[in-house]
C-alpha cells in the first residue's frame, strides 16, 4: 500500500480489508489513507476532528471515506461541511452593504456561521437530534436542510480554511492580486476577514481534537481543480475559467498563508501532486 508505505507502517490484513470495503470508485490513494486514519483512531477515536486544504483538494471524498472507513472498525461518525454553513445570500449582501462588497461572496471567513456549526458538533457527540442546513453553490444559497441522529463517536468537519490562523496587521497593508488592488484597495474587506478568524474561527479549531490538511501543490492547481467542478454543474450554474481565477483570488491570502503554516501544527499532513495523487504523508 502506497499510504501505508509513506507513514512507515505495514499493510496489516485488517488494514487491507478495511481499504477493499470502501467505494471502489473512490481514488485508491484516498481509499488507502481513510483505512489507515480510521485504523489509527480505534482505540482511542479523536472526537472533533478537522479536515482543510485547498479548493478542489479532495475533501468531500476523503470525508466521506473515512466515515465509511470509521464505519468498518466500529465507529459511529458523522461528516459535516463547512460549506453547508455558509451564510444565506441574504445575509451576505446585509454583510457586503454593512462591511465591504466583497463579503457578498462566499467563502472568506466572515461568511459562515460558526456559532451553529459549534453548536452542532457538540450536540452530535451527545444523544441528540440535530437539523443542519444544506447549501447549493449552484444557486448560491442554502436549500434545505438534513438531519442526523447521535450521538457519534466522532464529527468530521471538512472545509477549506480549517486550520487558518489570523495575519499580522502589518501583512495586511499591502494588496496581493488585482482583487484585493482593485475592489479591496483600503484593507477594510481583508481586515474585516483578518479580524473574524482571531475572533470567531481560531477559537473553534482550537476545541478540535485532531486537523488533518490536504495541502495543495499550488494556487494554480487550486484554479485548475475548481474549473474541472465547475464543468460537472449544469452550464446555466457553472462558473468560466475567468470567473473561477477571479473566484479564488478570494481565498489566495489565507490559502497561501495556510500552505506556509498549518503544516507546522496539523496532525496529519497529506500533501498533493499536480495530477491529485498523495506524494507525502507525515504525522505529529
Amino acid at each position: 500500500m502506497l499510504i501505508a508505505d509513506l507513514a512507515g507502517v505495514d499493510a496489516s490484513p485488517a488494514l487491507l480489508a478495511t481499504r477493499n470495503a470502501l467505494d471502489a470508485n473512490a481514488p485508491e490513494d484516498y481509499r488507502e489513507l481513510a483505512a489507515l486514519l480510521a485504523h489509527r483512531w480505534r482505540e482511542s477515536p479523536p472526537r472533533r476532528v478537522g479536515l482543510g486544504g485547498g479548493q478542489g483538494a479532495g475533501k468531500s471524498t476523503l470525508a466521506a471515506l473515512i466515515e465509511s472507513a470509521c464505519s468498518q472498525v466500529e465507529l459511529r461518525s458523522c461528516v459535516l461541511s463547512l460549506d453547508d454553513f455558509y451564510l444565506t445570500r441574504e445575509a451576505r449582501l446585509t454583510l457586503a452593504d454593512r462591511v465591504h462588497p466583497t463579503l457578498a461572496t462566499r467563502g472568506p471567513p466572515g461568511t459562515h456561521d460558526i456559532s451553529a456549526l459549534r453548536t452542532a458538533m457538540t450536540a452530535l457527540l451527545e444523544a441528540e437530534e440535530v437539523e443542519t442546513p444544506i447549501f447549493d453553490k449552484g444557486i448560491d444559497d442554502r436549500s434545505g436542510t438534513r438531519t442526523f441522529r447521535g450521538p457519534f463517536d466522532l464529527v468530521i468537519v471538512e472545509g477549506w480554511c480549517i486550520g487558518a490562523a489570523p495575519s499580522e496587521e502589518s501583512d495586511l497593508e499591502s494588496p496581493i492580486n488585482s482583487l484585493e488592488r482593485e475592489r479591496d484597495a483600503d484593507g477594510v474587506g481583508r481586515r474585516y476577514v483578518n479580524d473574524q478568524l482571531r475572533r470567531n474561527y481560531v477559537p473553534w479549531t482550537d476545541e478540535l481534537d485532531y486537523l488533518a490538511f490536504l495541502k495543495v501543490p499550488s494556487l494554480d492547481a487550486v484554479r485548475a481543480w475548481r474549473l474541472e467542478q465547475e464543468r460537472e454543474r449544469s452550464s446555466d450554474q457553472r462558473m468560466s475559467a475567468a470567473e473561477v481565477t477571479q473566484f479564488v483570488e478570494h481565498y489566495e491570502r489565507i490559502s497561501l498563508a495556510m500552505l506556509r503554516d498549518v503544516p507546522l501544527h496539523a496532525q496529519a499532513v497529506i500533501e498533493l501532486d499536480s495530477a491529485h495523487r498523495v506524494s507525502g504523508l507525515s504525522f505529529r
